[in-house]
């Protein structure tokens, strides 16, 4: 068993980290992106001190949870008309990168408001009382203030993305996903599942460190 797991890996292996780190890689500088930016939106535009606009926020919220209360699975074959319309395939990691952003950005978007929402309202009160702008207080107050919040925020959402990767694989995304079910599912590779297990607890494990330990850093 050894033998055959470590021929299947060495033939597959190289291949299927490519893949997985195209689709980490795509997928989290496009939920930070916009997962940054709809945080901030979210809590604005719910905030009478800064742009209360009730019909934008609810419009913004009732967008996401649509997308969070949809499975990944089904969001992969939701999506597909747009998957191709925006990168020409329905199959490979760039395609199941479409998914996982977007499902990548609305959880996301979520910690991001609620990093913003444990702020003491007595700190942007005061910046308010000094006169300074809402531009200069979202910089120098509210980013400084969640930032803690906002990178463990960005942890979690890279570890659910390795979960979402790995769904990915089923579905034609390649990875390291597609590896576990080829091989270590549908031609009964022991050597090749517990490979991946143990793999992937070891990146989740090492994330979540260095999360922590920004999210220390940034603390004040």
């Amino acid at each position: 068993m050894l033998e055959e797991t470590l021929e299947i890996l060495q033939r597959e292996l190289g291949k299927s980290l490519y893949e997985t780190l195209i689709m980490m890689g795509i997928s989290l500088a496009v939920s930070l992106i916009f997962g940054l930016t709809l945080g901030f939106l979210l809590y604005l535009t719910a905030d009478r001190n800064f742009f209360k606009t009730r019909v934008l926020h609810k419009l913004v919220a009732f967008v996401i949870n649509f997308i969070r209360s949809v499975p990944f699975i089904i969001l992969v074959v939701f999506s597909l008309p747009l998957t191709f319309y925006l990168v020409g395939t329905k199959i490979g990691p760039i395609a199941a990168a479409v998914p996982m952003s977007i499902s990548a950005t609305v959880f996301l978007s979520r910690l991001i408001e609620m990093a913003l929402k444990e702020i003491d309202k007595g700190v942007i009160e005061a910046a308010f009382s000094t006169g300074a702008s809402s531009f200069l207080i979202i910089k120098n107050v509210l980013m400084v203030e969640a930032a803690p919040s906002i990178a463990r925020g960005v942890t979690v959402t890279f570890i659910s993305l390795i979960g979402f990767s790995a769904m990915a694989g089923m579905v034609g995304g390649g990875g390291i996903g597609n590896l576990a079910i080829q091989y270590g599912y549908y031609r009964y590779s022991t050597g090749v599942m517990i490979f991946t297990i143990v793999f992937l607890v070891v990146i989740v494990q090492f994330a979540q460190y260095v999360g922590d330990l920004v999210a220390r850093k940034l603390s004040h």
